[in-house]
């Protein structure tokens, strides 16, 4: 069993000190397609929370009682594509009868969420890292919320960058890339934390 101590290192050492985008650059198709408004970032970003902190739970419930049982270890990867695609098809029919602005402003992303390899990497992480269910539920809400800063404050820094003299060669994705660069670069600064 996980102290809180323990915890707490997975939660700050995932959301900061290894953020999924900036420093093992993993969902880089939504964090640059997603973050041109902040609305839709923090929108995406409250999906993608949901779908890895679920499937966290999911797919370590699903090691450890069957997939461990089993001996059937071996089809981890293709069980847990299974369960990311279900629970992403339940966050898109959910935000298309709740929130149809959003379902429409996510448009095609939403779907991408299935084959985010953020989301299947941190339940392959799980499982490397020999986490409970516990500390792989933790792992992933700490993961998926340091997606969602990243997401939200790229978001943020591009909404600006709209009012700004921008050098011709630079406009439109090089700006984009160069900005993410410079973020990875400032949450370098996180490592002294841990």
């Amino acid at each position: 069993m996980e102290t809180v101590k323990e915890l707490l290192i997975i939660l700050i050492s995932s959301s900061l000190v290894s953020n999924v985008v900036l420093s093992q650059f993993l969902g880089l198709c939504p964090f640059l397609g997603v973050s041109r408004r902040t609305e839709t970032a923090a929108g995406m970003g409250t999906a993608v929370i949901f779908v890895i902190t679920l499937a966290s739970a999911v797919s370590g419930v699903l090691y450890k009682f069957v997939l461990q049982k089993f001996h059937i270890e071996y089809l981890q990867t293709i069980c847990f594509i299974l369960v990311i695609a279900a629970l992403v098809q339940f966050v898109e029919m959910f935000l298309k009868k709740t929130i149809p602005s959003l379902y429409q402003a996510l448009g095609v992303y939403l779907p991408l969420i299935t084959t985010n390899c953020a989301v299947l990497g941190v339940a392959l992480t799980n499982v490397q890292k020999k986490y409970g269910i516990l500390a792989g539920v933790v792992n992933g809400f700490a993961t998926a919320a340091g997606f969602t800063i990243a997401i939200v404050i790229l978001a943020g820094i591009r909404e600006k960058m709209e009012y700004n003299d921008i050098p011709k060669a630079f406009r439109g994705m090089p700006i984009v890339l160069l900005t993410a660069g410079l973020m990875a670069i400032a949450f370098c600064g996180f490592s002294g934390l841990l």
